[in-house]
């Protein structure tokens, strides 16, 4: 009796043997089934990119992401598919996939791309100074947060570069805003808008024009002192400015400059010359 209760235990275990090796050999094969879906999705997803149907690329990014989630290719297949949205100015569904990947994959190896892309998102839909700065302010943030967190690498260098240009944008927007005030002869909001250039965006092109307003609203105010103060800041640092020479006519409403004391003089010797040979 012993003996065949002993034979029966050994049937057991070995049936369980048999079953537990048996089920690691279905759980490869459904691993690898599903390694193969994936690859199949993301090679479907990399041909429909480069023939242009991003939408269709974008899906299947997505759909390689979906099938195997614990893969390492899942997060990338997750960028993938923001960056078809990218390239063809799907700027919004490129941004919501990408705050996906943020916050899905939070300690992925290629996060400083990610930021840079949602940067680039943003920066692409800057118009001009008259639009909205919700677009302008964003990118300005992700670029910096580049700066910040990933300082030595390429998207950083190009970050840099990009934040220059939002600089110049915000300035333009900044004497935009101001010369309207201008015209309608709130010089307080005015004159604020120009300082703001003047301290806040210096390195830009807009910095000299926004001196020489200040010299004018200020001399129209009567703040003579106050006009002159600019005048010199705008002469020292930018003394061959066009807006320079025209800060002398604030003062001196004759004031010639050399090249316009020159060219008054050729005109008026073609006059006399003219004028000789009909005499």
């Amino acid at each position: 009796m012993k003996n065949f209760i002993s034979i029966l235990i050994g049937i057991f275990f070995l049936f369980l043997t048999s079953c537990a090796g048996n089920k690691d050999k279905i759980d490869i094969i459904e691993e690898e089934d599903i390694e193969l879906q994936m690859i199949d999705a993301y090679r479907d997803g990399l041909q429909a990119l480069v023939e242009g149907d991003v939408l269709f690329a974008a899906k299947k990014f997505n759909e390689a992401e979906l099938v195997y989630p614990q893969s390492d290719w899942a997060p990338r297949s997750a960028l993938m598919s923001a960056y078809s949205y990218y390239v063809q100015d799907y700027y919004g569904d490129s941004i919501y996939e990408l705050k996906r990947f943020l916050k899905t994959y939070p300690k992925d190896k290629r996060l400083d791309y990610a930021y840079f892309l949602l940067g680039m998102c943003y920066y692409e839909q800057i118009i001009d100074e008259k639009k909205d700065l919700g677009p302008i302010l964003k990118a300005q943030d992700n670029f910096n947060y580049i700066i910040k967190n990933y300082p030595d690498t390429d998207f950083a260098l190009d970050a840099k570069f990009k934040l220059d240009l939002i600089d110049d944008v915000l300035a333009s927007k900044e004497m935009y805003i101001a010369k309207h005030y201008m015209k309608k002869k709130k010089w307080i909001p005015a004159v604020n808008r120009f300082k703001n250039v003047v301290t806040d965006y210096d390195t830009t092109a807009y910095v000299e024009e926004a001196l020489f307003r200040l010299v004018e609203i200020y001399y129209t105010l009567g703040l003579t002192e106050e006009s002159k103060k600019y005048a010199k800041v705008l002469g020292y640092n930018y003394l061959s400015s066009k807006w320079y020479k025209e800060s002398y006519r604030i003062f001196n409403k004759k004031y010639e400059s050399p090249m316009e004391k020159i060219e008054r003089k050729k005109s008026n010797f073609v006059i006399r010359k003219f004028k000789s040979i009909f005499n």
